[in-house]
């Protein structure tokens, strides 16, 4: 029998809290969504319910962008000061102010900054600029992502090589059409795991089925109406809901179990040890 991982004491949870952006990237899983204005509005009964969590618990803001999300920092503050560790995957657009009072709020306990490099808006030189600047205020960690595209792959080795110079951390994420990871050539794939697969893990479409998880007790997705499943392939799939955030009806698993998904791009399991097989 397979012994499942040790017991996370620190859960995540992973809030797409807006659909909002404003970049309209070509490569972009959400560029299909009805409403890109969409955001989470009841936010007292969120911030209660991701407080109500049982255990310690990290708090993972995503979107669309967060920082589009017009009451962003005051919910940052209000899970920050009920002792939850917030972190944020956002495209650096925000003003470098804002980006230094969201610093500045979760110094208690600083999170991750994911900064997602989207070379159609923005260039390596400008996101190493800004991240050095917030450099000084922010006390967690950072690290830098991008979708390789076939168009931008090429590029990315030697972008990798500048964020390397400037001290911060590079990953790729191979892009993904209809929700699958495309079909690179045997060369395109080869730049790719050199350049670490898919955000740091060594593979380009990692597979844990049947592995013990603790997805849905220790991790969980929530979107901006509070639905809550196991996993990102879980929502995608529409499978293994947790019930909703806001009313109640949320009930985490209370061990581990197997993952079931031949494809799985939650990095968070992988890279904190909950999946056997993970980081």
């Amino acid at each position: 029998m397979t012994r499942a991982p040790h017991y996370p004491l620190e859960g995540v949870a992973s809030w797409n809290m807006n659909t909002t952006c404003n970049y309209r990237c070509s490569y972009c899983t959400q560029r299909f969504v009805d409403d890109r204005g969409q955001w989470a509005r009841d936010l007292p009964r969120f911030i209660a319910g991701f407080l109500a969590l049982p255990g310690d618990w990290e708090i993972k803001l995503s979107g669309g962008e967060p920082f589009r999300h017009p009451d962003l920092l005051g919910c940052v503050r209000a899970l920050a000061d009920g002792g939850r560790r917030v972190s944020v995957v956002t495209n650096l657009s925000a003003p470098l102010d804002e980006l230094i009072e969201f610093a500045a709020i979760t110094a208690a306990r600083p999170g991750l900054i994911s900064a997602s490099l989207h070379l159609e808006y923005t260039t390596p030189e400008a996101m190493i600029e800004k991240l050095t600047a917030l450099a000084p205020h922010h006390r967690g960690k950072t690290v830098v992502t991008c979708v390789a595209t076939r168009a931008s792959l090429p590029r990315l080795p030697a972008i990798a090589a500048e964020f390397a110079a400037a001290g911060l951390r590079f990953r790729v994420q191979p892009e993904k059409q209809d929700r699958e990871v495309i079909d690179y050539a045997d060369d395109e794939r080869d730049v790719l795991i050199q350049l670490g697969g898919h955000n740091g893990t060594g593979a380009i479409a990692p597979s844990f089925e049947g592995r013990p998880c603790w997805a849905g007790a220790r991790y969980l997705i929530v979107d901006h109406q509070g639905e809550a499943y196991r996993c990102y392939p879980a929502r995608r799939q529409r499978a293994e809901r947790l019930g909703n955030l806001l009313d109640g009806s949320l009930r985490l698993a209370s061990e581990a179990t197997p993952c079931r998904y031949q494809y799985c791009n939650c990095t968070v399991p992988q890279q904190r040890g909950m999946v056997m097989g993970g980081a």
